[in-house]
């Protein structure tokens, strides 16, 4: 099987950079199989994605050594991922199944290349679920006073199965800045455009205020809640017909699609952060 390398890229914008960038690929006789570039006019930025076929005699650290010199010379910050590690992920959940069936469904497809070492609930209700895959679940009660402990058995289980990202599948509980800086990065999905309709119930606002749409949108968490860099949004046209029941089913649809979207752009390495957003290519 042939061996990919994925190398994502963030620099000032100036004359020369594809050459410079797909110049240091070709002569060591690699080939590019597939490249996407995004420049930004103010501040004048840019942004490629670079997917690499190694050849058999590739030495990875010497490839990385050398790009990373480029890379200098650019003042560009870059990262690099092999298509043969596959990244480590974890899921986080309290009572709503329709995530996290659909993650796992997909990951065992292969429709979402990894591992899920892992799934953890603060409430019981998933386990039976996660049993039924076959995946070890973690069940991590915690209330206002044992909040520390419980961030504390979450950042112990991350470091021991040396996770990659954590996906907050309705997860309804808040992540400290302390716990979140202990983590790689999470992805969370919410109930729709936000800030819209936060707190509790929220298709039954959306209902009494008679919406047109139903929208969900995944970001990386971020100790600002749910001010993350947006990774996909979606909406679902809905009607005056529809009761609280109907929207909440036609959000879940959403909700799945967009989440699995946003973790499937972040495993292909398709995504930099650029302060509060995203591009995604």
């Amino acid at each position: 099987m042939t061996i990919r390398a994925t190398f994502l890229v963030a620099a000032p914008d100036q004359p020369g950079l594809v050459a410079r960038l797909a110049g240091f690929f070709y002569e060591r006789g690699l080939n590019i199989v597939d490249a996407g570039q995004h420049s930004d006019r103010e501040p004048k930025s840019f942004f490629m994605r670079l997917v690499i076929e190694l050849a058999p005699t590739t030495d990875r650290d010497e490839l990385q050594r050398g790009f990373a010199a480029v890379c200098t010379a650019l003042s560009a910050n870059w990262s690099a991922g092999f298509s043969d590690l596959l990244p480590r992920v974890a899921i986080l959940v309290t009572r709503e199944a329709a995530c996290l069936y659909d993650l796992v469904l997909r990951q065992r497809s292969g429709e979402l290349r990894c591992e899920i070492p892992f799934i953890a609930g603060n409430q019981p209700d998933l386990a039976a679920a996660a049993e039924s895959f076959g995946i070890p679940f973690h069940h991590l009660p915690v209330i206002r006073e044992t909040r520390p402990a419980q961030e504390a058995q979450i950042a112990a289980l991350a470091k021991e199965h040396r996770l990659d990202l954590i996906v907050l599948a309705r997860y309804m509980q808040v992540l400290s800045a302390d716990l979140l800086a202990r983590l790689p990065q999470v992805i969370n999905i919410h109930h729709g455009f936000l800030p819209a309709f936060q707190g509790a119930r929220p298709y039954l606002q959306a209902f009494e205020r008679g919406v047109k749409m139903i929208g969900a949108t995944a970001h990386y968490a971020t100790a600002e809640l749910d001010q993350g860099p947006i990774i996909e949004q979606d909406v679902a046209r809905v009607t005056h017909q529809m009761d609280a029941e109907e929207l909440s089913r036609v959000g879940r649809d959403v909700e799945r699609v967009v989440l699995a979207r946003a973790v499937r752009a972040h495993l292909e390495r398709r995504i930099l952060v650029e302060g509060r957003r995203t591009i995604v290519l």
